[in-house]
Formats: structure tokens, C-alpha cells, sequence
């Protein structure tokens, strides 16, 4: 999730809506679209949430999981898989 003026700013497109269950229990709906996304060196593409104006970035698990990363919640912080698994 990052806030829709900033997607709008460097021309990400509204592709649909759905609706997200925030951390809070609350459904809320929100526009998506599709983007490049590149984070600690690696690149993957995914659904990017265009959030409330002013409300914090947010990458999700599964984009983390899409280049090998994965949280440890032990340690609060992030690991790189030697291996993508695929099952």
C-alpha cells in the first residue's frame, strides 16, 4: 500500500478494486494496480494498493516471498531464502 498521489505522480494506473482486511479487523476497499517493484536488489512485480493520502508504505509478504525473502518475527527482520521454494 502507498499513498494514491504518489502512484498517480509517476503514472501507475487504477486496474480494479477489492476489498483488504486491515490489521484492525476493518474491511475497507481500495483501487489496485500493477507495478515493477524492486526491493534489497532483487525484482518482482505485483499488485500495488493505492492507500489513503498520507498513510504508511506498506510491502506485503507476498512480494517478499516472490524474490526469496521471508520475515522472521523472532528477530524482526527480514531473511533471504537460499532457494525459491515451489511447492
Amino acid at each position: 500500500m502507498i499513498p494514491a498521489p504518489e502512484l498517480e505522480k509517476i503514472g501507475l494506473k487504477k486496474e480494479g478494486k477489492t476489498a483488504y482486511e486491515l490489521a484492525n479487523g476493518q474491511v475497507k476497499e481500495y483501487p489496485y494496480g500493477l507495478a515493477r517493484i524492486e526491493f534489497m536488489g532483487e525484482i518482482t512485480a505485483g499488485r500495488v494498493i493505492f492507500g489513503e493520502d498520507g498513510c504508511e508504505p506498506l510491502l506485503g509478504v507476498t512480494a517478499l516471498e516472490s524474490i526469496g525473502i521471508v520475515v522472521d518475527p523472532a528477530n524482526k527482520t527480514l531473511k533471504r531464502l537460499p532457494a525459491i521454494p515451489l511447492k
